[in-house]
C-alpha cells in the first residue's frame, strides 16, 4: 500500500495511487477507441517496420506517448479531449490528468527504495525523482539498487515530490551500465528539452555554447558559411575531430586510462535532404545555435540581387524557408540584416505587396508564419550532460550541439 502521505488539503498518496489507477485505465481505453485509429495506428505500424512486428513494451510506449503528447490536428492532446468530455471529473481529477501532459522520460538510475516508492536519478537531467506505480511496489520487485529504469514518469498532483510511473517500465541491471550511459547520453544529445527540465543545465548549457561558438568562429573563420554539402561536411568533422583533441588534451590523467574513440571516424554527416542540396548554410547563432539549411547560397544571391525574385526557383525557395517549420525565422533575419538596401524589393515582389517594408512589416511577416518558434523561451543549443553520466560513460564526454 502506497505510503498514507497527506497532500496540503487533498487526499492521501495512497488514494490518488488508486485514482490515478482507475483513470489511467479509462484514458487508455478512450486512446484506443476508433475515434483514434487513424493517428494511432499509423505510429504502431511505423514502429513494427516491414516485419510488422512489435514487442509489447514498445507499444505501450508508443501508445502512452501519443496519450500524453500526440498532437492532433487542432493542437489538442488525447488527455485535453478526454478531460473536456469528462463532466463527471472532479477538478482534482482533471489538474491530475492535464499534469500528466508533461511526462518526464529519461533513463533513470535506482538510488534506492523507501517503501512503495524508489528514488531514481535520471541520468539525462540530473535531478532526483521520487517514484511510485500505480499498481504497488510490485512493480519495483526486482529492480535492485544500482539498476537503471528506461521509463517515464508523471507528476502525482498534490503530492509534492511525489512521481508516477506511466507507460513501459524496462529494467536493466548495474552491469550494463557503460551501454545504458551511451542509450542515456543519445537520448541527451537527440533530445535537449530532456536535459533542459533542470534549470542549472540552462545556464551551464548558454555558458558552453558560447564557448563552443567562440571556438567553432576561431577555427572556421566566422559563424556563417555556405559551402558545397561535402565541404561542409568535411569542415565540421574537422571542427569536432579538433574540439574532441582538445578535450582529451585537458582531461590526460582520465585519457590515460580510457581507450579513446577513433578520431579517424566521421563524427558529423548531412541529413539526405541536405547532402543533395548545390549549397549548404551553416549558422552558429548565440541565440539559435548550429542550424543547417539547404540552397542557402541561392537564397542569398535573392538578397543580393532582387532583380532574379521573378525567377520561379528562388521564390519557391523563400517560401520553402518561410513555410516550413522545421525552419526557424534566424536565416531570413540574417539575410534581411546583410542587405538592407534589397530585402524591401525582395518581399514586395514575393508578397505582391508594393507598400511592403522589411522595418515595419517583417517581424509581424515571421510572427504570423512561424508562431511556434515565439510561444517559448530560447534554449541552449548544447546540451550539458552531468556529473554521474559522466563517470558511467567509457570515454571522455564531450558537450554536444544539437541541430535546430
Amino acid at each position: 500500500m502506497a505510503d498514507a502521505v497527506q497532500g496540503a488539503g487533498g487526499p492521501s498518496l495512497a488514494g490518488l495511487m488508486e485514482r490515478s489507477a482507475e483513470l489511467k485505465g479509462e484514458l487508455v481505453t478512450f486512446a484506443q477507441s476508433a475515434r483514434f485509429d487513424r493517428w494511432l495506428t499509423p505510429l504502431l505500424l511505423e514502429a513494427s517496420g516491414p516485419e510488422r512486428q512489435l514487442d509489447e513494451g514498445e507499444a505501450i510506449r508508443i501508445t502512452d506517448h501519443f496519450i500524453l503528447r500526440y498532437r492532433l490536428p487542432d493542437g489538442s492532446t488525447v488527455v485535453d479531449r478526454f478531460v473536456a468530455g469528462r463532466k463527471d471529473l472532479t477538478t482534482a481529477d482533471r489538474e491530475m490528468l492535464l499534469g500528466w501532459r508533461d511526462p518526464v522520460e529519461g533513463i533513470f538510475e535506482i538510488q534506492r527504495k523507501d517503501g512503495d516508492a524508489v528514488v531514481l536519478l535520471n541520468l539525462v537531467d540530473d535531478l532526483e525523482y521520487r517514484a511510485y506505480s500505480n499498481v504497488g511496489r510490485a512493480a519495483f520487485r526486482g529492480v535492485p539498487k544500482g539498476g537503471f529504469l528506461h521509463t517515464s514518469l508523471v507528476p502525482v498532483h498534490s503530492a509534492d515530490g511525489a512521481w508516477l510511473v506511466s507507460g513501459a517500465m524496462t529494467s536493466y541491471p548495474k552491469s550494463s551500465a557503460t551501454d545504458i550511459a551511451q542509450a542515456a547520453l543519445q537520448l541527451a544529445t537527440h533530445h535537449p528539452e530532456l536535459v533542459f527540465r533542470n534549470p542549472e543545465k540552462i545556464e551551464q548549457g548558454w555558458q558552453r555554447m558560447r564557448e563552443d561558438r567562440a571556438a567553432f568562429i576561431e577555427f572556421c573563420g566566422g559563424d556563417e558559411l555556405v559551402l558545397p554539402p561535402a565541404e561542409a561536411e568535411d569542415l565540421l568533422n574537422a571542427y569536432y575531430r579538433h574540439r574532441q583533441e582538445t578535450a582529451v588534451a585537458a582531461q590526460p590523467s582520465r585519457a590515460r586510462h580510457k581507450r579513446l574513440p577513433s578520431l579517424d571516424l566521421p563524427s558529423f554527416e548531412l541529413p539526405s535532404q541536405l547532402a543533395g542540396s548545390e549549397t549548404v548554410g551553416v549558422i552558429y547563432d548565440q541565440i539559435d545555435g548550429l542550424n543547417f539549411y539547404a540552397d542557402y547560397g541561392m537564397l542569398r544571391d535573392l538578397f543580393a540581387d532582387p532583380a532574379i525574385a521573378g525567377r520561379k526557383q528562388h521564390q519557391e525557395l523563400l517560401r520553402t524557408y518561410l513555410r516550413e517549420e522545421s525552419i526557424t525565422p534566424l536565416p531570413i533575419r540574417r539575410l534581411a540584416a546583410a542587405h538592407p538596401e534589397t530585402v524591401d524589393a525582395v518581399f514586395r515582389k514575393l508578397l505582391r505587396k508594393p507598400g511592403f517594408t522589411w522595418s515595419e512589416h517583417g517581424d509581424a511577416l515571421l510572427r504570423r508564419r512561424k508562431p511556434w518558434y515565439y510561444e517559448s523561451d530560447p534554449r541552449p543549443g548544447v546540451s550539458v550532460i552531468g556529473d554521474r553520466l559522466r563517470e558511467l560513460l567509457p570515454t571522455p564526454s564531450w558537450k554536444s550541439c544539437t541541430p535546430g
